[in-house]
């Protein structure tokens, strides 16, 4: 899956002061992170805050984001929970649309043993007609998908990746270690993204590209290419935007840094609530 190395944007979702969807500052958001140079976009992931849309909204969205696209760059597709034959089943419908993988977060609130994770990962990844990204984020799901169970699901055919958000670099490695060099090896944390990169990553998964995409994508391809000293300075120049896009939370923050740079308006659905003036007041001190 050449196609999803390097940067992918988890793209939030801008609302109306109503909290319908905004197509048009949408459209204005993927256009410029395309221009921005990142390699793929993940449309409906946390960050786009799927738990609080509606299914057939998610659709809508995704049909939106590829007459936005245009074809210009992959789609992948977030589909996560903790209801495996609810996933199963809404996995059939992307085969009518451009998607090249899922992403999916591991089972949270009920908290299966490792086998029970195995068990929930080899039912879709038997039953999509896309290809599996697994997702590993405790901090959101209460539950760690361990070294041996991704290296385990690696295995199977229709599963193509991992995004490991756990924050663990041994277990990074570990799971690394265990699989084949196909599989793809992705960061889900903006800060320790070019150390993933260093020791073998294919790339992350990003909030800030969001914000970000042209200095970001470039500090990514330049660790992928081995450019690791320019790749330092990028990330050095750019820890800031890391710590107050995630000060109040994602997406509050990102989505308070976009309002900033005036590409979408800062909407939030409950529980989530718009970011505070303090962090919009820090992100325009930065931006200036």
């Amino acid at each position: 899956m050449n196609d999803l190395i390097g940067t992918g944007v988890a793209l939030v979702t801008p609302f109306n002061e109503d909290r319908s969807v905004d197509f048009v500052s949408l459209k204005k958001l993927i256009n410029y992170v395309i221009d921005g140079g990142v390699d793929y976009l993940v449309v409906m992931g946390t960050t786009g805050e799927s738990p609080t849309i509606a299914w057939e909204d998610q659709i809508e969205i995704l049909e939106k984001s590829i007459e936005y696209i245009r074809g210009r760059k992959p789609i992948v597709f977030g589909l996560g929970g903790n209801n495996t034959y609810a996933i199963c089943e809404k996995s059939q419908v992307l085969s009518d649309y451009p998607v090249t993988a899922i992403l999916s977060a591991s089972p949270h609130y009920n908290r299966p043993s490792q086998k029970g994770i195995l068990a929930h990962y080899e039912a879709i990844a038997d039953s999509s007609p896309c290809p599996i990204i697994l997702y590993n984020v405790p901090a959101r799901t209460a539950s760690n998908i361990e070294s041996g169970t991704s290296i385990a699901l690696s295995k199977h055919d229709n599963i193509i990746g991992l995004k490991e958000a756990s924050g663990n670099l041994s277990q990074y490695k570990e799971i690394q270690n265990g699989v084949n060099s196909h599989f793809l090896m992705l960061s889900g944390d903006d800060s320790n993204a070019l150390e993933t990169i260093m020791i073998g990553g294919h790339g992350i998964i990003s909030v800030a590209a969001n914000l970000i995409p042209e200095k970001f994508s470039s500090m990514v391809r330049s660790g992928l290419e081995g450019k690791y000293e320019e790749a330092s300075l990028l990330n050095e120049h750019m820890q800031n935007i890391y710590k107050l896009s995630v000060a109040e939370g994602n997406p509050t923050s990102i989505k308070t840094g976009l309002m900033c740079k005036e590409i979408i308006k800062g909407y939030m659905r409950l529980p989530l609530i718009e970011g505070s003036e303090e962090l919009a007041s820090e992100f325009r001190a930065e931006m200036t």
